[in-house]
């Protein structure tokens, strides 16, 4: 018997391994991939106090909206049929994590913290996700889709909205838009199917909502 051979993984190891990753994205450190935070590129500038509470309150909506996006991701893993769109979602999942990493060094360098209501906010994500895996493939993908295609627009409303001269958080920002794009076109690509409109307006209900608490809490 080979024991070099590799063992595949269990319902067991699969429970274990996502349990690892919600402790991970609430309570610790994510794990990233090898890239670099863009932050880490450009000088910090002199704020108001009520610039950098303003800016804080921003990245910590952006924070929050990573952690979302994890549990939809991990979710729709879990559920998903193909074996590469499997593959697919990890990825993105992982290229979130770096966002969520980035999104809370600077919430710690503005002096402010993440939302206390992401725990909720994560159960809920991670339900909706493993709901539009088990729909199928092209709904899970559609959904990806539309969730990073709404998740741009609300990037690019926070680089209007974040102070001129924050330009530690805009790299980020930036960077993150990027990303997002990608991920929604890679899921479109892969077969995503496009959602009917009243379920894009519940999910555009569900962000302003997530919106205007994580900004305060």
């Amino acid at each position: 018997m080979n024991m070099s051979r590799r063992r595949e993984k269990t319902l067991g190891d699969e429970l274990v391994l996502n349990f690892d990753t919600t402790l991970r994205t609430l309570f610790g450190r994510p794990q990233i991939t090898e890239r670099s935070n863009p932050a880490q590129r450009v000088k910090e500038t002199e704020m108001s106090e009520a610039e950098a509470r303003h800016a804080a309150g921003l990245m910590r909506v952006n924070h929050t909206g990573e952690v979302c996006a994890q549990a939809l991701y991990q979710g729709q893993a879990l559920t998903a049929r193909d074996g590469q769109i499997q593959e697919q979602m990890r990825r993105s999942a992982l290229e979130e994590n770096d966002h969520l990493d980035w999104c809370e060094s600077r919430l710690k360098e503005l002096g402010s913290h993440t939302s206390r209501l992401n725990p909720l906010w994560y159960a809920g994500s991670l339900a909706i996700g493993a709901a539009a895996g088990i729909a199928g493939d092209k709904w899970s993908l559609g959904f990806v889709a539309e969730t990073e295609k709404q998740v741009e627009h609300h990037l690019d409303s926070h680089l209007h909205k974040l102070p001129q001269h924050d330009q530690r958080s805009r790299a980020i920002v930036k960077q993150m838009r990027e990303d997002e794009i990608k991920h929604g076109a890679k899921a479109r690509q892969a077969g995503g199917a496009e959602l009917p409109t009243p379920v894009k307006h519940i999910m555009s209900l569900a962000s302003k909502i997530m919106t205007k608490t994580a900004y305060k809490i």
